[in-house]
């Protein structure tokens, strides 16, 4: 049995599908359903059991597990509820986390590239006390996933027992199908093709900084599927599993770069308006990402990524497609 909370979100309901397909589970997702379509993206898939986050640690005593892959979270960039975020961000993912380690279940955990704040630290996924110390995230979902980091190396640096796998994993910019539910923390790809589809003129955040030009932020867009396919990889790999990794396509993008090859799936010429970013936001804005893959590499993941145009066809394909869900 392996759990996945956050399952029937969009990285989490892609991991159902692949965990589907390949035989593995039973499968049981931990996640809030609410109202809206979030149903839809589990609605192709066989699950044991969907278990609220509230009732997960009364659930867990006693279920075999194999395995614990943990994407549940507020990932908003946007969240001002600290308390929340740090319930559902921190103290969940810490409950996990013990619970592992007492019954030497493997887990995988999602960490993110917010951690890195503005990138003037680097993108380095070591995993030491000192290197994370270094690292000033920009918001407050970046800093909920920053903590947890610090306290995993902090107990692995300090000789305290882990579970047998523990490797968190700092997403990118991850896009692909399965995104409806998100809203406006959907993916620029799920925001361009609506637009297109309405007609209407694509809009993108004008530069503040004078290095970059305007639509030229760049971002490590990574498709959903390289990211589901390392994470089995990591699962069945587990002796090569390092503490933490980036996990990226390993090339920065510009959004004209995203935009024209959404247009391009569409079988459409984009010209984008700039708009003014919000002054609320712009002080913790990251104008360049680019995923360091070294470690992932050294860890025997040697799949080329998913090139950007390559990604947003397939994805634009499914949008399109009579039944959008993957």
């Amino acid at each position: 049995m392996i759990l996945v909370t956050g399952g029937a979100g969009f990285i989490g309901s892609n991991i159902v599908a692949a965990l589907n397909e390949a035989r593995r589970g039973p499968v049981v997702v931990s996640d809030l359903l609410r109202q809206g379509n979030k149903w839809q993206n589990l609605r192709k898939r066989q699950i044991a059991d969907i278990v609220p986050p509230e009732e997960l640690a009364a659930w867990l005593p006693g279920k075999p597990l194999e395995a614990v892959i943990h994407l549940g979270a507020n990932s908003a960039t946007t969240a001002s509820d600290g308390d929340e975020v740090m319930r559902r961000n921190f103290r969940c993912s810490l409950m996990l986390l013990d619970w592992c380690t007492e019954h030497s279940v493997p887990f995988l955990y999602a960490s993110s590239a917010a951690t890195y704040g503005d990138g003037g630290q680097g993108y380095d996924d070591a995993a030491a006390t000192t290197s994370l110390a270094q690292l000033r995230p920009l918001n407050l979902y970046g800093w909920s996933k920053h903590l947890f980091d610090q306290v995993v190396a902090a107990r692995r640096e300090a000789g305290q027992a882990l579970p047998p796998l523990c490797c968190g994993l700092k997403f990118f910019n991850v896009y692909g199908p399965n995104e409806q539910h998100k809203g406006p923390m959907r993916s620029v790809v799920h925001k361009v093709f609506e637009t297109l589809s309405r007609g209407e003129t694509v809009e993108l955040f004008r530069s503040h900084r004078p290095d970059y030009a305007d639509g030229e932020q760049l971002r490590d867009f990574v498709f959903v599927e390289d990211v589901v396919a390392i994470l089995l990889y990591l699962l069945d790999e587990p002796v090569s599993a390092p503490p933490l990794l980036n996990i990226g396509a390993g090339q920065a993008r510009s959004w004209l770069d995203l935009v024209r090859a959404v247009g391009a799936a569409m079988g459409q010429e984009v010209t984008p308006r700039f708009i003014d970013m919000p002054a609320s936001i712009r002080d913790k804005y990251q104008y360049h990402t680019l995923a360091d893959l070294s470690r992932l590499r050294q860890a025997g993941w040697n799949a080329p990524m998913t090139s950007l145009e390559e990604g947003v066809a397939k994805t634009v394909a499914i949008l399109a497609s009579a039944d959008p869900f993957r």
